[in-house]
């Protein structure tokens, strides 16, 4: 109880008459009073903040094998769309995790003796994320008894718009570039279990992404 508060309280107890302080109904009053300034006086403690729970699908995998120049593995409870964009180019998709309102936005080029420029592109798409991001680590891949070669980024950080980037190329005729990003204003603290979860998918993709010949 506040000082000013005791100091109300005495002077109200003072003012009453006599045989109210002696009488059972005062010390009702006084058990009444108390618990009242009591209670003004407690503090509030905030609850940490929580999250929803997310359930996470089963991992099963399906093949991607259209008339492309390429073909992977994704996951079964994802599909995938062409990129109608205005800057699409032939054979640019979107994979789309539905549970997750994510998407998975993969372009393709051919390599005409400009892979230097490529490789630039996709390193100042990551660095775009810099100021949003607390890291940025990057993990190499090499396949070259398929010849895939490339690095995917792995941006941390809650306000990082996209979370994973990765490229690939043969080094001759194939690039692809793939940026994972959600559907909703980034909170990667929150979206932790789903982003690392879908990591698994992208890293099994690569694992499993082949060249294909011209023709096939």
């Amino acid at each position: 109880m506040r000082d000013s508060e005791v100091a109300k309280f005495r002077h109200f107890a003072t003012s009453l008459p006599r045989y109210f302080k002696t009488s059972i109904n005062f010390f009702l009053l006084f058990t009444l009073l108390m618990l009242l300034f009591s209670s003004c006086s407690d503090s509030y403690t905030p609850k940490p903040r929580g999250y929803f729970r997310i359930d996470l699908p089963e991992r099963t995998y399906r093949v991607f094998d259209p008339a492309f120049p390429y073909t992977f593995e994704y996951p079964s409870y994802a599909d995938f769309t062409a990129d109608d964009s205005k800057m699409a180019e032939p054979y640019w998709i979107n994979i789309r995790y539905k549970p997750f309102k994510a998407t998975l936005h993969i372009s393709y080029k051919i390599i005409e003796g400009n892979l230097p420029e490529y490789l630039d592109d996709a390193h100042t798409l990551v660095n775009k994320h810099i100021p949003k991001a607390n890291a940025i680590t990057q993990r190499e891949f090499i396949d070259p008894v398929h010849r895939v070669f490339g690095l995917a980024y792995d941006i941390r950080g809650s306000d990082a718009a996209s979370p994973y980037q990765f490229y690939l190329t043969d080094s001759v005729t194939n690039f692809i570039r793939g940026a994972l990003y959600f559907n909703s204003i980034p909170n990667n603290d929150s979206l932790a279990p789903v982003i690392e979860f879908l990591k698994k998918d992208m890293e099994h993709m690569i694992n499993t992404f082949r060249w294909k010949k011209p023709g096939l």
